[in-house]
């Protein structure tokens, strides 16, 4: 079958690491409870948040690392390299799965508080250890705030021959993809969880802004420039994004919300995260539409150097994101433990991203370190002095 995707410019696009590390950060502070830090995450100011743009940029990114190694060197490689990250994704999941229950389990201790069991979920372990263990092998069983990865594992797992057929039909795909969704929200399909209850993203829901990413990288985003950039889309977008704070903040303030009719305030609150929502899909791809409008994969501002902490921290976005899921529950714990107040507040969440961005820094530089040097190039001056050492012919 015909390829009829647009394979993405070769190079990096640092628009994707600045958002997937600016993603990250925000999951790591809308992971704790009751910070005030937590109001500059875009979940506060619309219905989308760091969670939906982690999950297009992943089906982004997949489809700009993979899908030019699927056609140059067939399915099979291709998906067998889906399937080794797949893999990685599963053993941090794992890793991070084991170091979390431990850790809650021991503060929970060591410190006398029962509840701190029940509030992450994991009071299973108590009387159930191996079957709750087993679960959790299985993606079953999750502990609070470790639902975004285990989500991440399954689209990978099944994206191989969503790819193929992207590469191909992409508007048939992409069509495929939403009706799914919509079918899938309608009959409330979704995975069971351990040991009761549903996953809190429902991967058949979910999936729809994964394979828009794919999307968009493979032509997508081009096809529509017509739309991106005509002014109905831009005045109609800014007045969706005016309405969508004005519903926020509605269910955010009860007095607020109180003066709308009660028909249009339950529409939208709360915020149908699981079977992603309509109106919140919609908040997202208006989000991207004026991204792309305004900061194009040439913005000259994205070589400044402020923005290296949260780029370098996209580019190493596994580790930090499984450091930034750790650092929420113990900067949780600490402002328990602590007054709480404004400034412990700010200083937690402030040394929560510092750690994250040391860690990316660190990862990257030991990356560098394991590629080997690039021999030194001969220099010139060498060269002639060589060349005036060879002596010259004797006249005969």
């Amino acid at each position: 079958m015909k390829i009829n995707a647009v394979l993405p410019d070769k190079g990096r696009d640092l628009r994707l690491d600045l958002f997937r590390g600016i993603a990250n950060w925000a999951i790591f502070l809308d992971h704790i409870p009751d910070n005030v830090v937590n109001w500059i995450t875009t979940r506060n100011w619309g219905f989308s948040d760091a969670a939906d743009l982690f999950v297009f940029i992943s089906g982004y990114t997949a489809s700009f690392v993979y899908a030019r190694m699927m056609i140059e060197r067939g399915f099979i490689v291709g998906a067998t390299r889906l399937t080794k990250r797949v893999w990685q994704l599963y053993v941090a999941h794992i890793i991070l799965f084991v170091i979390y229950i431990v850790a809650i389990s021991f503060l929970a201790r060591r410190f006398m508080d029962s509840d701190l069991i029940n509030e992450f979920n994991v009071a299973g372990l108590v009387d159930h250890a191996t079957e709750t263990l087993g679960q959790g092998l299985l993606l079953k069983f999750k502990p609070v705030n470790l639902d975004v990865l285990p989500l991440y594992i399954v689209l990978m797992g099944v994206f191989p021959p969503i790819l193929w057929f992207m590469l191909r039909q992409p508007d048939v795909t992409m069509i495929a993809s939403l009706v799914l969704w919509l079918v899938a929200r309608h009959f409330s399909w979704n995975f069971s969880a351990y040991p009761a209850g549903s996953w809190y993203f429902d991967p058949y829901c979910w999936q729809v802004i994964f394979v828009f990413g794919s999307w968009c990288a493979l032509g997508g985003a081009k096809r529509s420039a017509w739309i991106i950039n005509s002014k109905p889309a831009l005045y109609l977008g800014v007045a969706y994004l005016i309405f969508a704070l004005i519903m926020t903040m509605a269910g955010r303030f009860s007095d607020f919300g109180a003066l709308f009719p009660n028909w249009l305030y339950s529409a939208f609150n709360p915020n149908d995260k699981t079977y992603m929502a309509p109106y919140r899909f919609l908040h997202f791809i208006v989000i991207a539409m004026l991204v792309v409008r305004f900061i194009p994969k040439t913005w000259p501002a994205l070589e400044w150097k402020g923005f290296d902490p949260a780029i370098v921290c996209g580019q190493q976005s596994l580790a930090v994101f499984c450091v930034g899921v750790f650092l929420s529950f113990v900067a949780h714990f600490v402002l328990t433990l602590s007054s709480g107040s404004v400034l412990a507040q700010i200083v937690v969440s402030l040394a929560g991203i510092c750690i994250m961005t040391i860690v990316a820094y660190y990862i990257s530089w030991s990356k560098r370190q394991d590629k080997p040097a690039k021999a030194p190039a001969p220099k010139a001056a060498e060269s002639q002095t060589a060349e005036s050492k060879v002596p010259e012919p004797k006249p005969a």
